[in-house]
């Protein structure tokens, strides 16, 4: 894709930041956006010494409606040429413990913030014939995930989504591509109460490697992204192995990662 303006949600951390720093070495102009302003305002300061980059930082926290409409609106009056709905977090744990507000929260930033930038962003998309849209979602998604059930329901809903999209808007010039990607060495882990340990080094993934292939699938209209041979080798395996297989053996490594 030509260099534009790509707005990229959760850009304070992990594949956002990442994302941004790719972009930026690509020659894209930048909008930043997540709730931690100061963070924002480093990464900008980074990207313009680094690569004379302009960036708008753009503090909102998503979860709040007020800020998720600020944001959908500007994207609808202006649709980027890329749009990365890359915002959210995680948590651990079986459900009868965990905090009610907190799963009902992981919902409306994973999907419903998803869907209605979406949503903003596509009908000038498609008037003008050509833009992006990346849909960070998880293998987690691919099965349902003991000790992790919010998440790995909301990731599912995600690549459920993307997909049917993707199909709608199908020889219209608009890309849209959900990014699956694998065990991402982020800040994530950290939030979730998830311990890395539980993960072999082998099957650990970079920021830098995840974001570098998910850009290049980007280029080539795939649906899909995932980043990773072994990760590739596992999706297909989800869908030959028996479920409940998969979710026992899913349900133990979760089980084992938690704090």
């Amino acid at each position: 894709m030509k260099p534009g303006i790509a707005w990229i949600t959760g850009a304070s951390s992990g594949i956002g930041r990442e994302l941004a720093r790719q972009l930026a070495g690509q020659g894209w102009r930048l909008a930043l956006i997540a709730r931690r302003k100061q963070r924002l305002d480093a990464l900008a300061a980074e990207l313009a010494a680094r690569h004379g980059t302009q960036s708008e930082v753009i503090a909102a926290d998503l979860l709040a409606p007020g800020d998720l409409e600020r944001v959908a609106e500007r994207i609808a009056a202006a649709p980027p040429d890329l749009l990365v709905n890359n915002a959210g977090f995680g948590t651990a744990g079986a459900l009868a413990q965990l905090d009610a507000a907190r799963e009902l929260d992981e919902v409306r930033t994973l999907v419903l913030a998803v869907v209605r930038l979406t949503r903003a962003a596509l009908p000038g998309m498609l008037a003008r014939g050509s833009g992006a849209i990346v849909n960070v979602s998880s293998l987690a998604g691919e099965a349902p995930g003991p000790y992790n059930a919010t998440y790995s329901a909301s990731k599912a809903f995600v690549t459920s989504f993307n997909g049917a999209v993707y199909e709608e808007t199908r020889g219209s010039g608009v890309r849209v591509m959900a990014l699956l990607p694998g065990f991402t060495a982020t800040e994530f882990q950290e939030v979730a109460g998830v311990s890395r340990d539980a993960i072999p080094p082998a099957a650990r993934l970079s920021a830098e490697f995840v974001v570098a292939e998910a850009l290049r699938d980007l280029e080539r209209g795939a649906a899909r992204s995932i980043p990773g041979a072994a990760y590739k080798l596992a999706a297909r395996a989800e869908g030959v192995l028996p479920r409940a297989l998969i979710r026992r053996i899913v349900g133990e490594v979760w089980r084992r990662a938690q704090r």
